[in-house]
């Protein structure tokens, strides 16, 4: 137990100081299959891009977000894959189209 607990507070600490730390940050909106919408906020790190909040707007109109504060509840969570555009293709927002939904 003590293993996962120290996993889960090195992880928090990654996301934390990415996200508190970056200077550059990409927003992107994709969409899924069920019509929800998915809106990430990225950072750049080793080459990636890395989600640092992350928020899923149901198609029912339930807004689930997860940041390194918040990582993972019964929902889902943050993901731990960086973001894969080419894989994944998701359109461009900006950071107020992102704040809008992030702050619901």
């Amino acid at each position: 137990m003590a293993d996962l607990e120290r996993i889960r507070a090195e992880l928090v600490a990654y996301y934390r100081a990415l996200d508190e730390n970056a200077t550059l940050r990409h927003h992107f909106r994709g969409a899924d299959e069920d019509g929800g919408l998915w809106y990430f906020e990225a950072v750049p790190d080793r080459g990636e891009l890395i989600a640092v909040k992350q928020a899923e707007l149901t198609s029912t109109g339930q807004l689930h977000r997860h940041d390194w504060e918040y990582m993972e509840d019964e929902h889902g969570f943050l993901t731990d894959q960086a973001l894969d555009l080419e894989e994944e293709p998701m359109e461009t927002i900006s950071a107020e189209e992102f704040q809008r939904v992030w702050t619901q």
